[in-house]
C-alpha cells in the first residue's frame, strides 16, 4: 500500500507517493524522530538523583598556618592563646603577653573538609584552609596538625601539610601585584581519616532516591523505568523529590549490585522552564523550554560618565617663597542617552528571544531588566529566579 502526503516545497504543492520496502516512509520518519527525542533527553538515574543516606559529611577545625613571610595576622585576637596552648602541649611555657607583635609569620585559619560515606580510616581527603584574621597571604605556609570534627563533636580526621593557594603576592612601597585570592588555600590529600561513618546498605530492604531537581514528571518517569527494567512494581514516586524503591528478593543481601543496576537506567527528564539571574555578576542563564508570548518591547539607556582629572599647578618662576604647588580637581560630567527603539517579538523560543534582544544591542545588565519586565507583564512563560 502506498502512502500519499502533501509536501510544501518552494511554495508549490506536490503529491508524492513514498514507500520503503513496502512500508510508508512517514512511518520511518516518525520512528526516527521518536528515537532521537528519547535518546536526546535521556539521563542516567545516577546523574539526576542520589540515594538517601549516602552523602558527604562536613568537617571543620581550627588551626594555625606557620612559616609565612611576614604576611600573618597582625591582630593576635585569634592567635596568641592558641599558640601558647600548642607550645604548652609540647612542654614549652610561654606567657601570652610575650607573644604580642612577635608572631607575624603565623595565621589563624579554619580548616574544612568533606568526608565521604564509608571511607576507611587511613584514607586521605582534601582540605580547604581559610584565614579568619587579618593575614595578607597564606602563601608558603604550612598547616600544623589540626583535628577535624563533625556536627557531633567527634574527631573524624586530622589535617596537616603545606598550603597551596595557586597564586602569589608581590609588593613594594608604592605598589603591589596579586594573583588569585591569597587568604584561602588547599591541601590536596591533606587530611587522614581517623574514624569512618559506616552505612550498612546490604541490610536494607527499602531504599529511596532523592532527585537533585524535584519534578513530578521526572519522579514518575524514574519509577516507571525501574518497574519496566525489573518487570515488577518495586518503585513508587512519593513526591516530586522522592522515589521509594523496594529491593527485589533476589537482591536481598546484595543491595550494592541492585543499586548499581538502578543507577544505569536512563530516564527522560522534564524540568520547568526557568530563567536564572545573578544581578551581582550580570550572569543570565535561560533554559531551553523558556517561551514568550507576542510582545513589543522598548529599551533605552541613560549613561552618566563622571571623570576626575586632577590638575597640578606649579608656581611661576621667581614666585614668592610662600607659593606652593597645588592640585586642583577637574571634573568632567558626560550624559549620553540612547534613543529607545521599539521591537516586536512574536511568540518564540529562547533562541528567537535572544536574537531579538541582540538586535536591540542590550548588555547583560539591560537583559536582566528586560526579563524582569517581561515576567511582570506575563509575557515570559518561565520561573524567574534572582540570585
Amino acid at each position: 500500500m502506498k502512502l500519499k502526503f502533501r509536501l510544501l516545497q518552494s511554495f508549490k504543492e506536490e503529491v508524492i507517493p513514498c514507500t520503503l520496502n513496502g512500508y510508508p516512509v512517514l512511518f520511518f520518519i516518525f520512528l526516527a524522530i521518536f528515537l532521537f527525542i528519547s535518546n536526546a533527553s535521556a539521563e542516567r538515574i545516577k546523574d539526576i538523583a542520589n540515594w538517601a543516606g549516602i552523602r558527604e559529611n562536613q568537617l571543620v577545625g581550627y588551626g594555625l598556618v606557620v612559616g609565612l613571610n611576614g604576611t600573618g595576622d597582625k591582630d593576635g585576637t585569634y592567635l596568641y592563646q592558641p599558640i601558647a596552648n600548642m607550645l604548652s602541649r609540647m612542654g614549652i611555657t610561654v606567657n601570652v603577653k610575650d607573644l604580642k607583635g612577635k608572631v607575624k609569620n603565623v595565621a589563624a585559619v579554619m580548616v574544612t573538609a568533606k568526608l565521604p560515606t564509608n571511607v576507611r580510616p587511613g584514607t586521605k581527603i582534601d582540605v580547604q584552609v581559610s584565614s579568619i584574621g587579618d593575614a595578607k597571604s597564606l602563601q608558603g605556609g604550612t598547616l600544623l596538625m589540626t583535628p577535624l570534627t563533625g556536627p557531633d563533636g567527634e574527631v573524624y580526621a586530622v589535617a596537616q601539610g603545606p598550603v597551596s593557594i595557586g597564586g602569589f603576592i608581590a609588593a613594594g612601597r608604592a605598589a603591589q601585584a596579586i594573583k588569585n585570592h591569597q587568604n584561602v588555600g588547599y591541601i590536596p590529600e591533606g587530611a587522614i581519616v581517623e574514624k569512618a561513618v559506616p552505612v550498612n546498605l546490604n541490610a536494607k530492604n527499602e531504599l529511596q532516591l532523592l532527585l537533585q531537581f524535584p519534578d513530578i514528571t521526572t519522579a514518575r518517569n524514574i519509577a516507571e523505568k525501574i518497574n519496566d527494567t525489573f518487570k515488577t512494581g518495586i518503585a513508587k514516586a512519593l513526591d516530586p523529590s522522592t522515589v521509594a524503591v523496594s529491593v527485589p528478593l533476589n537482591y536481598r543481601g546484595n543491595v550494592l549490585d541492585f543499586m548499581a543496576e538502578v543507577e544505569k537506567i536512563e530516564v527522560s527528564t522534564d524540568l520547568p522552564a526557568r530563567v536564572v539571574i545573578n544581578e551581582r555578576t550580570g550572569t543570565v542563564v535561560i533554559g531551553s523550554h523558556v517561551k514568550i508570548t507576542p510582545v513589543a518591547l522598548s529599551h533605552g539607556g541613560l549613561t552618566i560618565t563622571i571623570k576626575e582629572t586632577p590638575e597640578v599647578i606649579q608656581p611661576p618662576p621667581l614666585a614668592h617663597e610662600r607659593a606652593r604647588t597645588e592640585t586642583v580637581p577637574r571634573t568632567e560630567v558626560k550624559v549620553e542617552e540612547k534613543q529607545a527603539s521599539l521591537l516586536e517579538v512574536k511568540g518564540s523560543t529562547v533562541g528567537e528571544l535572544v536574537k531579538a534582544l541582540n538586535a536591540l544591542g542590550v548588555t547583560p545588565k539591560d537583559l536582566i531588566s528586560i526579563l524582569e519586565a517581561l515576567k511582570t507583564s506575563g509575557a515570559l512563560k518561565a520561573d524567574l529566579i534572582i540570585m
